[in-house]
Order: structure tokens, then sequence, then C-alpha cells
């Protein structure tokens, strides 16, 4: 019996280290070769993993982009926690004076930065599990941006999903570059229907290829935008890394066009998991 311990022990600690990568099949939209190299499954209560994610707070005391009203805090239970197996980014309806960079905002929430050992990917299927808010002035996204300080647009943002809760239903994969952005409207992108999007979770997915990014919902793809071969960086930024942002913003040129419905804050967007999947090498 000894001997049978001792042959199995070694064995089950060998499945036990190999069991994040080799848990869960690829989904139905990935390239056939693709492995999980990086996920959050949010089974340890409390504040988001430190080794994974961070806090971006950065323009709280300049204010936030797209005329947006929140403040981002961080490490804060109130707007960032996990529990019960999912992440809970929250927005309340509330003032954080007492914060050092406090910058008058009537509303908090969280903006999350999602890394490997501080670094991000280049191609790969990026995918999070979902369930959204949907109250009028909620714009909650998962998206990235590049590791590098290139300026935006010119170093590139890819949105996985962008939803504002005056348009339920239906949520925006989209494409900003330095020839393709929102600034001149010149932007990339498409709409994934999703009826009930804030009662059902979903899957919202990139897959970043050197030729292509194509936005999906459940494994079924909405929008392509294609690598036009030229080489330019104004219409192809995407050969280096990029990290993964999750973040529930409040009101803005776009979220806030009808206004905030304060009554039904706070609002919270839950987050099953989020995965990375590349090629083996």
């Amino acid at each position: 019996m000894r001997t049978l311990i001792a042959l199995a022990v070694p064995l089950l600690i060998s499945l036990a280290a190999a069991s994040p990568a080799i848990a869960q099949q690829a989904p139905a939209l990935a390239p056939e070769g693709y492995r999980l190299v990086w996920s959050d499954e949010f089974d340890r209560p409390g504040l988001p993993d430190p080794a994974k994610w961070s806090y971006d707070t950065q323009a709280n005391r300049s204010g936030w982009y797209n005329n947006e009203l929140q403040y981002y805090s961080a490490a804060r239970l109130e707007n960032a926690r996990v529990e019960d197996g999912r992440l809970i980014l929250t927005a309340r309806r509330e003032r954080l004076a007492d914060m050092a960079d406090f910058g008058g905002q009537d509303y908090s929430s969280a903006r999350l930065i999602g890394r490997d050992g501080g670094q991000g990917w280049t191609y790969g299927l990026i995918e999070a599990r979902l369930k959204l808010p949907c109250s009028r002035g909620s714009w909650p996204a998962f998206w990235m941006l590049p590791d590098n300080a290139a300026a935006w647009p010119l170093g590139g943002e890819i949105d996985i999903m962008e939803h504002v809760g005056h348009d339920p239903g239906v949520v925006h994969g989209t494409v900003h570059t330095g020839k393709y952005n929102h600034v001149q409207g010149t932007q990339s992108g498409g709409e994934g229907r999703t009826p009930r999007a804030c009662e059902q979770f979903h899957t919202y997915q990139a897959l970043w290829t050197p030729e292509a990014v194509i936005f999906a919902i459940d494994d079924r793809p909405y929008h392509r935008f294609d690598n036009d071969g030229t080489g330019e960086m104004a219409a192809w930024p995407f050969d280096h890394p990029f990290h993964i942002l999750l973040n529930v913003a409040v009101g803005g040129d776009w979220g806030g066009a009808q206004g905030v419905d304060d009554a039904a804050l706070p609002q919270s967007m839950e987050v099953d998991w989020v995965r990375v999947w590349q090629a083996a090498d």
C-alpha cells in the first residue's frame, strides 16, 4: 500500500500542476492547435488577484476620457470583488472625496488591467464570459490597449465588447487605429445581438491573428477587420503586445447620451472567467 501511495502522489502532483493548461477545451472559434496560456477563473474570494490584475486610476484627477463621470477606485471591494466564483465590477452613486486623487466625480467604479507577468499578448483568442448591467448611463467594456506608449489612436485599440445601457441587447466590437477611429468617424466595428445580455452570461471573443481581428459572441462571428497588408502602422498597429481591460464607466458621450438613471444604481458587470488562447510554439 505504501508503495502504491508513493507512486500515486507524484502522479497526482503532476496532474494538478498541469491542470490549468489542460482542463479547458479550446472553443470552437480557436484555430487548431491553440492552447490556454492565461486565465482567471475567479475562484479566490476578495480583491482581484494582484498577480494578474492592476487598477487603472491615472485620469481620476484630470477626468476620464469621453466625458465619463466615474472615479475609478483601487483595491476597494465596493467596486471590484471576487465572490461566488465571479469578478464583480460595480458602479455606484457616491463621492469618494477623501481619496487623494479625487476629481469631483459623483460616481465610483473600477477599471482593471490584466497582464501575464507584467506583459500583454501578441495574437490569440481573447475571451470573457460576462453578464452586463443595463441601466441607462452604464457603459461596461472588455477591451485591449497596447503595452507600448504610442499615443492613441496610433497604437491601436481592440474593443472586444462594449455595451451602453440605453441600447440593451446590442453589443459592439470595434477596432481603432490612426487611420480608423471614432474621432474621424472611420472606426471599423460591428454590432452583435444579445437580447438577454443583462440577464444571462455570454462569451465575448476576439480572434486576433496577423491577418485579421474577428469579433464573436458565443463562437458566432459578427465582424471582421482585415490587415490591409500595406505595413502602415496607422492602418494595422496590431503586431505587438496588448493588455486586457475590464471596466464599467458611467455616463460619457456615448454611455450617457440619454442621461444616467441614478435610481438604478448600483449596477454591476459580472465576469465568470477571462481566458487567453494562443498557438502552441
